[in-house]
Order: C-alpha cells, then structure tokens, then sequence
C-alpha cells in the first residue's frame, strides 16, 4: 500500500483513503469492467460533477480497462482500489487537462443527448487550445484555466473481461451495426410491456450506435445514405415513446429534421402533427394532418379522431379561460368599499 501510495505521488497523484474496501486486489486486466461513483471537484472544494446526482439521477461510471478512454488518470486511480472502498485522488494539472471535455460528454448523456454534441472534429487537445465553448460556465473557465483537481471514487464492481455484454462505446464497428436489429427487439418487446422509458432507452442506444457509424461517412454517399434508413424508424419509435412520456417539443424537432431529408415519410407527419396539437400549434397541427391524408387517405379515421380531440381541447380551454377572466372587464359591477384600519 504504502508503495503503491509512493507510484502515485511520484505520478502527480495524491491518495486518501476514506473507506477501505474488502477483499484481494484485482489485477485489472485489459478488458475489465470497473463500475464506480465519482465527484468532481476543484482543490477549494466547488463540485464540477457528481455521478449520484448528475442528470437528476444516481448512474454510476461505466469503464472498461485499456480502452484508451480519455481520461487515463481514471484508469489509473481505479487501479489501486479494491471492491466496496472509497478514496479521493487529488491529481495534478498534467493528468485533468482533458476534463473539460469529458464532463461535457458525461453531462450530455446524464440528459439524453449525443455525447459528442458540441464538440468539434479535432483532437482533444486542439479543442483545449481553441476558444469555442462547451456549453457550460465552469467547464469553460477550468478550460482556460487548467488546474489540479480532486476525484472522490467508490468503487462498485470488479468485472473481469467475458463476464459482462460489451456497451455500445466499446464495441468496434463490426460489432455496433450486429447489435442494432437485437437492441431494436428488445425496445419493441419492453414497448409491448408498457415499459416506456426502457423502450425509448433502448431506441436510443442503437441510434446512437447508428450515429457513430455514419460520422465516420461522408454525407449523401452510399454507406451514409444506408445507415440513414436504418436510424429512421428507430427514430420514429423514439419519438413515440417521447409522446407518451409528454416530450413534445423533443418529438417536433425530430420529425422535422426526418422530414427535411424525407419528405413523404407520412408516420413523421402523424407525430409531429400529435406534438403540436399538445402543445397548442392548432395551425401546424393542421398542417401536418392535412399532410398525413394526402399522403395516405387510409388514415382519414385516425387523423379525424386526433382532430376531434384537439377541437374539443381548444374548446375547453377556451371556456376556462373565458371562466377565469369573466367579471375582469365587467364594468357594471360594484366595487368593493373601502375599509380602514
């Protein structure tokens, strides 16, 4: 222990022990999974993240051993700890210089969001070295000011490699486009079972897996064109799954950027045009049911149902509002007498 306490300082990385943990010390081999909690802060105590509360929920971090993940230092540190312990690693500049861009990739999944959204196609030091924000206050000012931070970990599980199902960010692109049509059923069957949110997680996954692939094409070529079919109905089941979870503005912009690249893709139209008419866009719902029967006059019962609903939503909320306002203007009602004290 005390050797290995030595490595560290000698690395720039500095240990405190907060809880011991319980038996051997893993070798950690490449290809072990580590499952641990994290927190993220300044040497002056300010927290940067915490993986307990980050995106309203308690998720810890996922890592697989030598998969070059962008920030080494983790790896490092996890290295040293055994299954159930707790301890804080205080790290020199030289090893946290690339935070910045990985609390804004954890940050964008804590809330659904593509990991990489925001960030340029370049190196991660060049990104360091650039002017352009990340979105968030703090991530920009430790980005213009590099320094040591400290990082509280508990480490949860030791899994060896074999022992688990690979995540998506882990597999290589073989093994990505493979798992989609599996990851595809699995959003369909939890859908079945009214499992909303487990679908639409599962829907998410296998675009994302999709995404990563087509960033590696060139827009409009063959293979781009290709996984662009393959995302389209996964996106459409996402966006069902976001209606019935009351994420309408997230389903409109969706079907929208479906539509530009597809335009008679009437199940886009159907969506978008349930969205708006939940969110009062009485006109654009219109629109875009006016769009769904021309496309597909089949559907004239379903789109006259969803209009039905919507007039009578429209109705009703015109007499509650004209409820809550009566007497406002009424200019024949007596005004209350005075009192004094």
């Amino acid at each position: 222990m005390e050797e290995e306490g030595r490595k560290l300082l000698e690395e720039g990385i500095r240990k405190k022990l907060i809880s011991p943990g319980r038996g051997e010390l893993s070798t950690f081999p490449n290809g072990t999974k580590v499952v641990f909690h994290y927190r993220s802060s300044l040497c002056d105590g300010t927290v940067l993240d915490d993986s307990r509360t980050m995106g309203g929920r308690s998720k810890p971090m996922e890592l697989i051993l030598g998969k070059k993940f962008k920030l080494a230092v983790w790896e490092r540190i996890v290295i040293t700890m055994r299954k159930g312990e707790v301890a804080e690693f205080t790290c020199d500049t030289k090893h946290t210089a690339l935070y910045p861009l990985v609390s804004q990739s954890l940050r964008n999944i804590s809330v659904g969001k593509d990991p990489l959204e925001g960030q340029r196609h370049c190196c991660g030091i060049a990104q360091i070295h650039s002017h352009h924000s990340l979105g968030h206050k703090d991530l920009d000012h430790l980005q213009a000011n590099p320094q040591p931070l400290v990082f509280a970990i508990e480490l949860l599980e030791v899994l060896p490699p074999g022992s688990y199902q690979l995540d998506m960010w882990a597999m290589t692109d073989k093994e990505k486009l493979d798992a989609v049509p599996q990851i595809h059923e699995n959003g369909n069957s939890l859908f079945k079972e009214g499992k909303i949110k487990e679908a639409s997680e599962q829907y998410y996954n296998a675009i994302a897996c999709l995404k990563n692939l087509q960033m590696k094409e060139h827009p409009g070529d063959e293979t781009w064109i290709e996984l662009d079919l393959k995302i389209t109905p996964l996106l459409l089941n996402y966006c069902q799954c976001l209606l019935l979870q009351g994420q309408y503005y997230e389903v409109i912009d969706h079907c929208s950027s479906l539509l530009s690249k597809f335009e008679d893709n009437v199940k886009a139209y159907y969506k978008r045009g349930k969205a708006h008419a939940a969110v009062w866009n009485d006109k654009e719902a219109h629109a875009d049911f006016a769009k769904v029967l021309e496309l597909d006059p089949s559907l004239e019962a379903s789109v006259n149902r969803e209009l039905k609903a919507l007039e009578e939503r429209l109705r009703s909320k015109k007499q509650e509002e004209k409820g809550r306002y009566k007497g406002l203007f009424d200019f024949n009602a007596q005004p209350a007498a005075a009192t004094t004290g």
